[in-house]
């Protein structure tokens, strides 16, 4: 296993729990707040337990923690509210803050490399097209249950959940998402693909460390 880079991992993981720690200080809705970062707080616990006998690539690693920077800062305003997103609606000319729809975007485009990369390194997929027909399957399924939860969500809290869904009104948001996950999947295995095979190159095929 590469120490080289153990530092620079370290560092990152100091840098976002100080940034969950500023998002959740005095966000706009606590509850909100809580559904929007809960996958930070899964997914960091899972990545520090298994760093031993499953490291994933260092480009893997980065785009986790970007993706932890969208969800912070949208769990932070809300979707419909953060100011980065009216700036872009400001210079694009829209009509409603299209933070949400970065947000799914990445929903699509970390997902997928995290796919592809337990796909490659447990050889579960034999053939590059296969490899990505079953990544995007997998992305859509992804999104398609992040979706049941923002429903079970607008059931079970009511007028309460508009901050979580943050549809600002479009009754077409849902499909939106998706679609704008599925651009984000399709988007990362054309940039990043062989970025990620020499990466994986230099790691274990198994769950075993070296």
């Amino acid at each position: 296993m590469n120490t080289a880079r153990t530092p620079w991992l370290l560092a990152t993981l100091a840098l976002s729990l100080v940034l969950l720690a500023w998002s959740g200080w005095h966000p706009y809705e606590r509850g909100t707040w809580a559904m929007e970062v809960f996958p930070v707080v899964i997914v960091v616990p899972l990545l520090w337990a298994t760093y031993g006998r499953f490291p994933l690539t260092t480009l893997l690693y980065a785009l986790v923690f970007a993706h932890a920077l969208v969800l912070m800062l949208g769990g932070a305003y809300t979707y419909a509210r953060v100011p980065l997103g009216f700036q872009i609606a400001d210079v694009l000319g829209l009509t409603r803050n299209p933070y949400d729809k970065i947000g799914h975007f990445f929903q699509g485009f970390v997902p997928a490399i995290a796919a592809r990369e337990i796909l490659v390194r447990g050889r579960y997929v034999q053939g590059r097209k296969m490899l990505a027909f079953v990544v995007v399957c997998i992305v859509l399924a992804i999104s398609a249950t992040y979706e049941f939860i923002e429903w079970a969500a607008a059931l079970a809290l009511g007028q309460g959940a508009d901050e979580f869904l943050g549809t600002q009104g479009d009754p077409w948001d849902t499909q939106s998402d998706m679609f704008c996950a599925l651009i984000g999947s399709v988007v990362s295995l054309a940039l990043l693909s062989r970025w990620h095979d020499r990466q994986m190159a230099g790691l274990p095929a198994s769950g075993s460390a070296r």
